[in-house]
């Protein structure tokens, strides 16, 4: 059964999100959905999401799935909004957890105790664990845990397709950062080759375009060409080689706008908190 694939791009955080479908049943998933949101007023709305829910209702599809690739730090997911409108169940890799278990204190998001016991199974309604294989209609998807850029990073494999998350840019763009809490570049470089050792005609899907040099946007490449083109890391490089580069990157790169907001919600599958988002603060007087 053959993949039916529609590609949608948030322009404001350069996302890349999928509409996953088996054409014969009319089964589908959503793949890392965005909400809209303007940090300077603190207003979310729901117009990308919108735009989605309007392609699987035009279309005639069922919603199974709400799939995340990892807990985002530079937009906010739609999935709890999206299951609202069309059903279905919301999935993402199983270390979710982990980070949910750093970040509650954080935001003392966790009541009273301020642990990550108040968020686990309230917002997500599976975790995938390494090689787990569930359908979408007549889709076989298997799940590999692709840490490095966070911990919870899953790729989904569909057929000759592979729903990379953060792991992987287009070749000209590289590879993902590794500073983040749980994040490693050794793990990423691991990762990585798990997904160079697919074959060389699997599609790469992209979570993220940022048009480099200003160019049209691309967010599909393959197995073959980032091995070959990848500015990062081809199937050449080496581990040593991989980890000292994106160790000494990571240090010139700034924090992304979206990540306190966007980790606030993306913990808890897209649930708004009530009235505030928290920022903390670093005094330096």
């Amino acid at each position: 059964m053959t993949a039916s694939i529609e590609a949608f791009f948030h322009s404001p955080t350069s996302t890349l999100s999928y509409v996953v479908y088996d054409m014969a049943g009319g089964h589908c998933a959503v793949i890392d959905s965005a909400l809209d949101f303007d940090l300077s007023s603190g207003v979310v709305s729901t117009e990308f999401a919108d735009e989605i829910i309007a392609y699987i209702r035009r279309n005639q599809l069922s919603l199974d799935w709400v799939l995340e690739t990892h807990a985002h730090a530079d937009h906010l997911t739609a999935a709890s909004y999206i299951k609202s409108k069309l059903g279905g169940k919301i999935g993402v890799g199983q270390h979710v957890e982990d980070v949910q278990a750093y970040f509650a204190p954080v935001f003392a998001m966790g009541g009273t105790n301020q642990t990550a016991g108040a968020l686990r199974h309230q917002y997500f309604d599976h975790y995938f664990q390494d090689k787990e294989e569930f359908s979408i209609g007549m889709l076989t998807v298997t799940v590999v845990e692709t840490p490095g850029h966070t911990s919870d990073s899953v790729t989904y494999l569909v057929n000759q397709n592979a729903f990379i998350g953060d792991t992987l840019f287009m070749p000209d763009f590289g590879s993902a950062r590794c500073d983040f809490p749980g994040g490693d570049a050794k793990q990423l470089f691991g990762s990585i080759q798990r997904i160079y050792a697919l074959p060389d005609s699997t599609r790469l899907w992209v979570c993220h375009d940022y048009q480099p040099g200003g160019r049209e946007l691309e967010y599909q490449t393959t197995v073959g060409e980032s091995k070959l083109n990848n500015i990062h890391i081809t199937g050449e490089t080496s581990e040593n080689e991989f980890v000292q580069f994106r160790s000494e990157r990571d240090k010139q790169l700034n924090v992304p706008k979206l990540l306190y907001p966007a980790i606030q919600v993306n913990i808890r599958a897209g649930v708004l908190p009530e009235a505030f988002i928290k920022i903390p603060i670093s005094k330096t007087f």
